[in-house]
């Protein structure tokens, strides 16, 4: 077919071949041209892939000769090469040159959101106290007394920064900045009242910078003649309007947020071009009478020196003035949520902005001091006249022609950089571009600190620290925007605008940021000293030493600045971490405090191991046999009043099917839930008594292990199979072997409050089962829940009650230090302590006043001793028949024989108990102790079944293993 001439207007897209759409559209499918152009070079990688390919004039979809273009068929296992055709290099070549330059495009973009973290922080510095303070404290300070203050600053954001570097680099940091770093590094207790001082700090920040841009309105308008009240209340006004409509700009999103601050950004730049270019400007009439005169070396050393005027007129004044101003270095970090790459922006643009800020604030405070005089009238008519004498003027301003002395005697001077806030706009080459300068840093800080607070407030929200305050926590559309803790802020800065005088907001922010960035500092210190493993932050230049220092020299200078203020913000803090240590929030951050506790807890077990024993020191640590914990509360109740904020308490479980787990953390759960300081330890053993075993001699760790068992008594040893009834004694047995204290707890109603177990296979019986006939130790097949907590009588107030002490053996004092130890606690205090001891008639009261002595000696404080002279009489013939009977079916006449004294004493003791015991609150008597060989395990089951039988009260009954517990002696 005849081509057609170029200019025969015919359509040459009709020649085209049919190519699908998506590839005219510049996408692509499968199979579609970019795919056969990247199979011909091998790879099938897309151009993404490819970033590093430059643009130039010279890229073509040309490939380089290829085996497979000419071949038939294909290799195998190898993707097969397409040529590409004519049209795809005669006409798409300029799709692929887009998509190249969008690739690129995309590059340069991730390179300037690095960088947005810089501008971010640099636009938050740069705020009021730049323009309107900067000049007032260099002629207050001077420029070198300015400058120190300047650098004192800068060295506390600039180590502050740096230990933000490292904390926000040990993780994929989340929103919440500045409090997530914090609570995530300290933990919930200090990280939760941080997180709120410092969300409470960004707020009135956001005052701070509003009521500056309105004093800047106000000024403007009071120079064009414009007043709408007066100068306070145009303030307030100017001041509500402006946050409102920040509040509306922060509440469309973050996208319009950004673009806002470009926008400052590109202003206050231009600002800073028009100050420097105006500070090299020869000075007009009118900037000559209003204090500029250009640079002048002898300017610079008439401002080099300070002049304190005013109430704030001294270093620390200045200083809480002028450090707001540097406090911004964090606005990166409280969008940390926002950032696509926080561990890598956050430092480098930090560090970055703190750099360029200082340097800024130095040029400027050095430039404004070595061209603008401290006092000057702003009157054309006050130049000098040549009649009046030199030494008659005042003032450096004489020495180029000018007379200010009139109001520098008067003190009446409203110009000059001691008088006259908008200085830098007087010497600036045009004034209106500082206005901008000024209208563009008070509202992009402004607008960064609206934007922080509710951010960092709502991820405190989230953690559910504090009541009352999840209702803010609220997000809303794709990115949680929080629009509830917007409000919040919004009310909070109007309180704060309502003041309307800078001077008096900025130092209440300057204590708050302090506080902050004191803890910031010592987060930093405090994960480094641990020397966890999980602390390996990327960012490695920062010093934990210095990281200290600068922790310590924030709270110094907190206390020079404003010592009410300063105790005003630890108060808060102390009371918010006294609140979150009283809930101890269900959080888990691995904190540093978490690895801080280890090494201490460490540290401290081994030191114990260079420690010898002493009676003064025992304190009964018990290891409690209680099953899965929540299936005897009433026990653990018990072991809990002798051991809370006293000793080692760990709960014992016996699992004797290898695929049931030993441990679980529902145990743990259900006894933090119950504000039971105890450990709990699960063994799998082959049958109980192995597994008590094991327990008895493994629990523990150096000096901190149990030293005394706590069991429950078994009921059902008559209708168990005598092997469960022999090994119930032979743990005793073992106990005693293992230099154990025991002691056995019977109930009237029973220990078991556990649901009854499925029928999953055979499993061990356990203690104390009752009418249910439930087990103490874990089945194979039931799962553990979180178990109901139980009301028990160890829980409740004993009232005036008695705790009665049967001190019939000496076993080296546990059965007097338990009940004492008792009578500590708030619910057992008013319970009146008695104690029984055996003896003869006619030596009664000798015995009692030796008993007496011997108990004031221990300084136990129980006053009440009675003397039972018929405790060793024969019990009544009835009561030994049950015994006699039970006995009988399960022992033979010989150990009856053997045993029968130890048997009738059983027996008269169960009557002494129910005659001077039947309304105590605890009964604690010596346990009698039976013969490993000599005393048949059913035998011995027997004394202590009847001795604790029918008695309404709790029965402890306790034996010590032989080793004095108490002394009279003080070494």
């Amino acid at each position: 077919m005849e081509r057609p001439a170029a200019n025969d207007n015919v359509n040459l897209s009709a020649y085209r071949p049919n190519l699908p759409m998506s590839v005219l559209n510049g996408k692509t499918s499968s199979g579609g041209f970019e795919s056969d152009y990247y199979q011909c070079y091998g790879d099938g990688s897309s151009m993404t892939s490819r970033p590093s390919i430059a643009l130039s004039g010279y890229e073509t979809l040309d490939a380089p000769p290829q085996y497979d273009f000419y071949a038939n068929s294909q290799a195998w296992g190898r993707k097969r090469r397409f040529r590409p055709s004519l049209y795809q290099l005669h006409v798409i070549n300029f799709v692929f040159l887009m998509k190249l330059f969008f690739i690129h495009s995309c590059l340069v973009v991730v390179k300037i959101l690095l960088v947005c973290t810089q501008i971010r922080c640099m636009l938050n510095i740069w705020g009021v106290i730049l323009y309107l303070r900067l000049p007032w404290i260099t002629a207050q300070a001077g420029i070198g007394m300015t400058w120190v203050i300047i650098l004192l600053s800068s060295t506390i954001t600039g180590i502050t920064g740096l230990s933000t570097s490292a904390i926000a680099t040990n993780g994929k940091v989340k929103g919440g900045g500045t409090y997530f770093l914090i609570s995530r590094s300290l933990g919930p207790e200090l990280g939760g009242s941080i997180g709120l001082i410092f969300a409470f700090a960004n707020a009135v920040a956001v005052a701070m910078h509003t009521v500056g841009f309105a004093e800047t309105v106000t000024d403007l308008m009071r120079e064009h003649g414009a007043v709408m009240v007066d100068r306070t209340n145009d303030i307030r006004i100017i001041g509500i309007i402006t946050v409102t409509a920040l509040l509306g700009i922060s509440m469309a999103g973050m996208a319009w947020e950004s673009k806002a601050q470009i926008l400052f950004f590109l202003v206050i730049m231009v600002s800073f071009a028009s100050y420097i270019v105006g500070t090299i400007m020869p000075a007009s009439l009118e900037k000559q009478a209003k204090g500029f005169f250009s640079y002048n070396a002898d300017i610079f050393a008439a401002n080099f020196v300070p002049d304190w005027r005013g109430p704030e007129g001294s270093f620390f004044g200045m200083f809480s003035i002028f450090f707001p101003s540097a406090t911004g270095i964090l606005a990166g970090a409280n969008i940390s949520g926002d950032l696509k790459n926080p561990t890598v922006a956050i430092p480098r643009g930090t560090l970055m902005a703190i750099f360029w800020t200082t340097f800024s604030y130095l040029i400027i405070s050095a430039t404004v001091g070595s061209c603008v005089v401290r006092d000057a009238s702003g009157s054309l008519n006050d130049t000098l006249s040549p009649s009046t004498p030199l030494d008659a003027c005042v003032g450096l301003s004489c020495q180029y022609g000018w007379d200010f002395t009139e109001c520098i005697n008067n003190k009446t001077c409203t110009y000059g950089i001691s008088n006259y806030y908008q200085s830098l706009s007087m010497v600036s080459a045009f004034a209106p571009l500082i206005t901008a300068g000024i209208f563009g840093a008070t509202l992009s800080s402004a607008l960064a600190c609206l934007v922080s607070a509710p951010k960092v407030f709502q991820c405190l929200c989230k953690d559910h620290l504090y009541p009352l305050i999840g209702f803010f926590g609220k997000g809303y559309g794709k990115n949680h925007e929080p629009l509830r803790a917007y409000l919040l802020t919004y009310i909070i800065a109007a309180c704060f605008i309502i003041i309307a005088e800078l001077n008096a907001i900025a130092p209440i922010i300057s204590n708050f940021y302090l506080c902050s960035y004191s803890l910031i500092n010592f987060s930093c210190f405090h994960a480094s000293i641990t020397n966890s493993p999980g602390w390996r932050p990327s960012f490695r230049f920062y010093s934990k030493w210095m990281s200290l220092l600068c922790a310590v020299i924030c709270v110094v200078i907190m206390f020079l600045l404003t010592w009410w203020a300063a105790l005003i913000a630890i108060g808060v803090v102390f009371f918010l971490l006294g609140y979150t240590l009283y809930k101890k929030p269900d959080v888990n951050w691995g904190s540093s405090l978490q690895a801080s506790s280890y090494n201490m807890a460490l540290n401290h077990c081994v030191g114990l191991n260079v420690v010898e024993d002493h009676v003064k020191n025992y304190r009964p640590q018990c290891l409690v046999l209680t099953g899965p914990p929540s299936s005897r509360p009433v026990l653990l109740d018990l072991a809990n009043c002798f051991t809370k904020d006293l000793s080692l308490m760990m709960c014992g479980n016996v699992v004797t099917v290898p695929l049931e787990k030993a441990s679980s953390d529902s145990h743990i759960s259900w006894l933090n839930q119950r504000k039971i300081k105890s450990f709990y330890r699960g063994v799998v053993a082959s049958d109980l008594r192995c597994g008590v075993n094991m327990l008895l001699q493994g629990a523990g760790l150096g000096r901190i292990k149990p030293n005394v068992l706590m069991i429950g008594f078994k009921k059902d040893w008559r209708s168990e199979s005598s092997l469960a009834a022999h090994n119930y004694i032979e743990i005793l047995h073992d106990a005693f072997d293992l230099q154990y204290g025991v002691c056995v707890l019977r109930m009237k109603e029973g220990l078991d409050v556990s649901r009854p177990p499925q029928s999953h296979g055979e499993i061990n019986q356990g203690f104390d089962e009752g009418q249910d006939n439930i087990n103490t130790i874990t089945p194979a097949s039931v799962s553990v829940d979180l178990e109901p907590q139980h009301t028990t009588v160890f829980q409740k107030k004993q009232g005036k009650k008695t705790i009665d002490i049967y001190w019939l053996s000496d076993d080296g004092g546990l059965t007097l230090l338990l009940p004492y130890l008792l009578t500590r606690r708030k619910r057992w205090a008013r319970c009146k302590v008695r104690v029984f001891v055996g003896g003869e008639a006619d030596k009664k009261d000798e015995q009692k006043e030796e008993v007496l002595s011997l108990i004031k000696k221990f300084r136990l404080g129980f006053q009440d001793v009675e003397v039972i002279p018929d405790i060793y009489q024969n019990p009544q013939s009835e009561k030994f028949l049950p015994l006699h009977i039970s006995l009988s079916l399960t022992s033979s006449s010989l150990e009856l024989t053997l045993c029968d004294l130890q048997s009738l004493r059983q027996i008269r003791l169960n009557e002494v108990l129910l005659d001077y015991s039947r309304d105590a609150a605890l009964i604690v008597i010596t346990m009698p102790v039976g013969r490993r060989d000599g005393c048949p395990s059913s035998l011995y089951l027997a004394w202590l079944d009847v001795l604790s039988r029918d008695l309404r009260a709790p029965v402890l009954m306790v034996r010590g293993n032989q080793e004095s517990v108490l002394t009279f002696y003080c070494q």
